[in-house]
């Protein structure tokens, strides 16, 4: 169980501590409530093109990096659809260091037309680099708006198209950072061997006489239901012809959750589980087979892809893919298949719930989606779900007209 205290500033900001005295470390993560999804169709890709921002310096600190260094500190940060977050580990005596780093920069980032041209120019290699030059990279940028006609899930945090990065102003940034980069609008967590009356002392130190900021609400679009599938096919510099199955699923904290994200564990993870020991190792039909859910906020997908071997078609292995996910539609999985499943996911908890940073991230997540403690009822509620459980949600998700399939093919050239 990780244990917590909280306490929570005038301006907002929410702070979590969590004592650990087996590690002279301390994790601070600072997460901050904006994602990809708080954009704005034909100017995307914010999200992530201020996390890059972020390290070119605040007003008073012109090198970040080089402070916390000198402190014996690492740092990094990432952006999904649903949040940024940013985090430091450092060894605890030098915790102080880490809150005027990142009080700072909250207060008072450095703007300037060079470091937002450097970071557009990175950011730009990175989408090359990444999404547009790597075999399959673009795939989920095809899939995402295949899968969603109207909310924001539709593009990946990169963005829709490079040339929204490109175009992207000293206004509109300015404009992002007073709406989101504010202590009301971020939760604070701390882990290690810190004392929580001294962590929360700090945090009124470095944090308190922030402003407040505006209050992010949210009015996004909820996707309508699907009354059909949607396909599309291309063809790339790929090494074998890829499948790409998406299939709408509830959000994170709907009480199907953790049944769903069963499924797929079910489908594909481990040696034993049915694609993986069907298909990959008997068969020998796929070189590779994957399912996971995206854990997102807002309702998500459950992804099962696969890499063909050259001698099956993909119409073939397609087929093979649906008459696999009927059997969970129409069967209940034993108890013994179930609970190895469940075994792992415990297993997984635990080992990451042994990090500090892990539980910092953890924590400040939990409290997004309601109450931090979520963290600690995690393994149980995977526990409650039984075999018709699975069978019911599989029902619900791997309906045909769910289905959003991309098949990416090698080219001929």
């Amino acid at each position: 169980m990780v244990t917590f205290e909280r306490h929570t500033l005038s301006n907002g900001l929410r702070v979590l501590v969590h004592r650990d005295e087996t590690t002279p470390l301390a994790a601070f993560n600072l997460l901050y409530d904006v994602g990809a999804r708080d954009e704005t169709p034909g100017k995307t890709g914010f999200a992530h093109l201020f996390e890059h921002l972020m390290f070119e310096g605040s007003v008073n600190i012109q090198d970040y990096d080089r402070q916390l260094q000198y402190a014996g500190g690492e740092n990094n940060a990432f952006t999904t659809n649903d949040i940024t977050n940013y985090y430091v580990t450092l060894p605890a005596q030098n915790l102080e260091v880490a809150f005027w780093l990142e009080s700072d920069r909250m207060l008072g980032l450095d703007f300037s037309e060079k470091k937002l041209e450097t970071q557009k120019s990175v950011v730009v290699e990175e989408y090359r680099q990444s999404y547009l030059n790597q075999p399959y990279g673009d795939a989920m940028l095809l899939l995402r708006p295949l899968a969603y006609q109207v909310h924001p899930y539709q593009w990946a945090t990169i963005g829709q198209d490079i040339e929204q990065i490109k175009n992207a102003g000293m206004d509109d940034v300015k404009g992002f950072f007073r709406r989101f980069y504010n202590p009301s609008n971020a939760i604070l967590c701390v882990s290690g061997f810190v004392d929580p009356q001294e962590v929360f002392r700090l945090a009124e130190k470095w944090f308190g006489d922030i402003p407040a900021g505006p209050v992010n609400g949210r009015n996004l679009p909820a996707e309508p239901s699907r009354e059909q599938e949607k396909r599309k096919e291309v063809t790339g510099d790929v090494p074998q012809h890829q499948i790409f199955m998406a299939y709408h699923m509830c959000r994170l904290t709907h009480p199907d959750y953790h049944a769903t994200d069963l499924v797929s564990d079910l489908l594909a993870n481990g040696e034993s589980a049915r694609l993986t020991r069907e298909f990959v190792h008997d068969r020998k039909v796929f070189s590779e087979a994957n399912a996971y859910v995206a854990g997102s906020i807002d309702p998500g997908l459950l992804m099962v892809t696969a890499k063909l071997h050259e001698q099956v078609s993909p119409s073939e292995a397609e087929e093979l893919l649906r008459n696999e996910l009927e059997k969970l539609m129409t069967t209940r999985p034993d108890d013994r298949e179930l609970q190895k499943v469940k075994n792992r996911v415990e297993a997984t908890h635990t080992y990451f719930e042994s990090s500090v940073l892990a539980k910092a991230m953890s924590l400040c997540w939990y409290e997004l989606l309601g109450d931090a403690d979520l963290l600690n009822r995690q393994t149980d509620a995977y526990a409650r779900v039984e075999p018709e459980d699975v069978r019911r949600v599989a029902e619900g998700v791997f309906r045909a007209e769910n289905l959003s399939i991309l098949h990416y093919g090698k080219s001929n050239e």
